[in-house]
């Protein structure tokens, strides 16, 4: 090896070592709020607005549910009757009196009852949504996450092979100033080129990672509920520059179910019957049965009772009146029913079908999108692996490689630099793999929770689907 070779490779050894160096540093300053992806979840849950409006929405359906279970309120009547006009003299004539009366009306058969029991089923409907709120805010939180973490990765591993190229165009730049070794103008230019490349991919994932995190920002707002009129905190909001650098691990809730040896449809159907936004289904379909009793309780007469006491003065004698008491019932008699009554029913039985429809559909839905994630799930599997087990340790032995050559003086500088662009893009695709598969994850265990979230109290607040009915569907 020459002397100007044995420069060159110390040269180049030691900007490797430092790019090694400043690109650890470019982590730990650039990270200088960093949160992890549990507490962003959990800080995410607990200030979500949403959930106290639906909590607030339940309770106004409870008290709708309790108002629905009273009578009407009864209608008081005052009248002046028979009052004679040639003396307008309330004692002339026997007719004349003073009547109060007081009227209740009761409604049909049993719809008390029903309406009440409608609101109340109505009203157990919120839990669930408030619990497939909170999923869904996890999901979309994870995901949220894991993309700025994805760009500020992206952004350090960038910054740190800058570092390195930096040096290299210098290098190139001197080699090629004082003629030592084949360094050629070609390659001063490309050097130069690829550090413009680098900043403007730089660039890109710095806007990912600002964009990322402002769009994780909308999550981390501080939600005091305990005040009279809840409102945000702007000045607590939890303002991020960077997220954690460790990447986290995401488990997958069920994977006895995704085995692809022993899978199943209808056992994939089943769990996904006990989901809490398919469970909201079936207490919207419960709602929707008891609105057909409420429609059949029209062919039923709706009753009223009536009371009146009528007050009447002396005779112009003096000599006393009774006074009247009037008591009566009335009803109406539903006979033509054709046009009203069986078309009433009729149409709460066609919207009771309806939501089935919506349950069966939504759980199509559900069978798809989970059958989608696992496919991508195993994919990306294999592409870690093969990452992993291959193109890293390839790339850097070819990178490697190509400096060894050039400190030689049996390679050219433009391989050199091919060689660590493409171990960068290697670099960059590994973690956009490990990212997306937690992604991916995150996306499944949406559909199919822990056991226990939703599970052990579905059998409280409605019966689930069974899988015959599913396979009559």
């Amino acid at each position: 090896m020459s002397l100007s070779s044995k420069a060159k490779f110390i040269a180049l050894f030691g900007l490797m070592q430092g790019a090694i160096i400043n690109g650890a540093a470019a982590n730990s300053t650039t990270i200088v709020q960093p949160i992890t992806l549990e507490q962003a979840v959990e800080l995410a849950q607990q200030n979500d607005p949403w959930l106290h409006s639906n909590t607030l929405q339940q309770q106004a359906l409870e008290q709708q549910s309790v108002a629905a279970g009273t009578l009407p309120d009864p209608t008081v009547s005052l009248s002046l009757m028979n009052m004679p006009t040639d003396s307008w003299d309330f004692g002339q004539e026997g007719m004349t009196q003073l009547k109060v009366g007081v009227t209740q009306k009761f409604v049909r058969g049993d719809s008390l009852a029903i309406k009440q029991q409608q609101l109340a089923i109505e009203s157990s409907k919120f839990p669930l949504l408030r619990e497939n709120r909170q999923a869904m805010v996890k999901r979309t939180v994870a995901e949220l996450w894991l993309d700025a973490y994805l760009a500020q990765q992206t952004v350090a591993l960038i910054e740190a092979d800058r570092t390195l190229f930096l040096q290299m165009a210098e290098i190139a730049t001197a080699n090629y100033a004082n003629v030592i070794g084949n360094t050629k103008q070609q390659d001063v230019i490309r050097a130069q080129l690829e550090l413009i490349q680098l900043d403007d991919r730089l660039t890109v994932e710095q806007q990912k990672l600002e964009t990322a995190l402002a769009r994780l920002h909308e999550w981390l707002y501080v939600y005091d509920v305990n005040t009279a009129s809840p409102t945000f905190d702007f000045d607590k909001q939890v303002t991020l520059s960077a997220v954690d650098s460790t990447l986290p691990v995401v488990v997958l809730n069920r994977p006895s179910l995704l085995n692809q040896n022993n899978y199943s449809r209808n056992a994939l159907a089943q769990e996904l019957a006990t989901h809490p936004a398919v469970l909201a289904i079936d207490v919207q379909q419960q709602a929707k049965q008891q609105a057909v009793l409420l429609a059949k309780q029209q062919y039923k007469p709706q009753w009223a009772v009536n009371a009146s006491y009528g007050y009447r003065d002396n005779t112009p004698a003096g000599d006393d009146r009774a006074d009247l008491f009037s008591l009566g019932v009335s009803f109406d008699v539903p006979l033509f029913t054709a046009n009203k009554q069986d078309k009433t029913v009729a149409a709460s039985v066609a919207e009771s079908e309806a939501v089935k429809t919506e349950k069966l559909l939504l759980i199509k839905q559900m069978i798809s999108a989970v059958e989608a994630e696992v496919k991508q799930l195993h994919r990306l599997s294999e592409r870690q692996a093969l990452y992993q087990q291959q193109l890293l340790t390839q790339t850097h032995d070819h990178a490697e490689a190509t400096l060894t050559a050039y400190t030689n003086d049996n390679g050219n500088f433009v391989d050199v630099v091919r060689a660590r662009i493409s171990e960068l893009n290697a670099r960059i695709s590994a973690l956009q793999i490990d990212v997306n598969a937690l992604k991916t994850v995150a996306r499944i265990n949406y559909f199919l929770p822990q056991p226990g979230n939703t599970e052990a109290n579905a059998d409280e607040r409605v019966s689930t689907v069974s899988a015959q009915n599913l396979g009559e569907h």
